[in-house]
């Protein structure tokens, strides 16, 4: 498939903001027990604008990929049958639990305001904070599963598909979290970093789990059965016409094989062992700027990722043009 830009940057920014806010829930109830410090309410709000910020982006950037922007409110209409609507639906619901979140540590708001008296603190935030991260988890699944529930582009149809989407965000959402606490919070440094680590090397032994799964996958469908000819060896010597078509643009990535294979690489040295190498380094020496270079370069990883995770899904109408001219 030819990757889009937008489609890539949409899901990769709105999973580290989906990453980052499920980190700041998470210190917030391990405060709650007395596993962590308390933080100050500035703490949960200028991190929640930061969530918004990441959010609002990759929003915008998904109008890029319309034909028509001023009828992307449609896209919600199919919400009983399509996952991609139900994204559209939950991303909103998302950012306004966010902001909500946001503005309830801001005024330093409880339940008290609508009656009820609890002993927790921030009571009001922790049950925002949950309807906001039972959100952040469902966007996960809907975004996944916008491709996993394509039968018939059988490299993205797993189970691993809707996985990979999830721990790849909580991985770079974690790690923005520890650059966050180095600058604010430095108690907590420790915690997120090592948050970090775990969903990174989840990420890692799932992602290359789909890599060996989508190399020894054999196609359902084959050059002779989509002709109707069933000749032991058929080979295409031309796409049939001279000039390019949107069948050859919009389902080939368009790069050499070797720098497709090249590609593989580079995002797995990218996502993984750069940044966790400065992350250790940047936990040592509690410095910012390496934690802050880490996540940076992990998402620039994961772009790159991103765009492979769409490039190598062959679209069963490629058999029809396996050579272009």
């Amino acid at each position: 498939m030819h990757p889009a830009f937008s489609v890539i940057f949409l899901t990769t920014l709105i999973g580290t903001g989906q990453g980052f806010f499920l980190a700041l829930y998470t210190e917030q109830v391990y405060s709650v027990v007395k596993l962590l410090p308390p933080q100050p309410a500035s703490f949960y709000t200028l991190g929640s604008v930061i969530v918004l910020a990441f959010l609002i982006a990759g929003l915008i950037a998904s109008f890029f990929h319309l034909g028509h922007p001023e009828r992307a409110w449609r896209s919600a209409a199919r919400w009983r049958t399509s996952w991609l609507s139900r994204e559209v639906i939950v991303l909103p619901a998302l950012m306004g639990a966010v902001a909500a979140y946001g503005l309830v540590h801001h005024y330093e708001w409880d339940l008290n305001i609508v009656g009820i008296k609890t002993s927790a603190h921030g009571d009001l935030s922790l049950v925002v904070g949950a309807g906001g991260a039972a959100l952040a988890f469902l966007l996960f699944l809907c975004t996944g599963m916008i491709y996993a529930c394509i039968k018939f582009l059988q490299e993205w149809a797993s189970w691993l598909t809707v996985v990979n989407y999830t721990l790849f965000g909580l991985a770079s959402g974690f790690l923005l979290a520890t650059a966050y606490a180095a600058y604010r919070a430095p108690a907590l440094m420790y915690f997120y970093g090592s948050w970090t680590v775990v969903a990174t090397a989840a990420v890692l032994v799932t992602r290359v789990g789909s890599l060996i799964r989508n190399r020894r996958l054999k196609h359902k469908s084959t050059i002779q059965t989509a002709i109707g000819v069933r000749h032991a060896r058929i080979v295409q010597k031309s796409q049939g016409f001279m000039g390019g078509s949107f069948n050859t643009r919009d389902f080939f990535h368009g790069v050499a094989p070797w720098l497709f294979r090249s590609i593989k690489w580079i995002f797995l040295v990218l996502a993984f062992p750069v940044p966790m190498a400065l992350l250790f380094a940047g936990m040592i020496d509690r410095s910012v700027t390496l934690i802050a270079s880490a996540f940076v370069i992990q998402y620039l990883g994961l772009l790159v990722e991103r765009w492979f995770f769409f490039a190598q899904a062959n679209h069963p109408q490629n058999l029809y043009y396996q050579t272009i001219s």
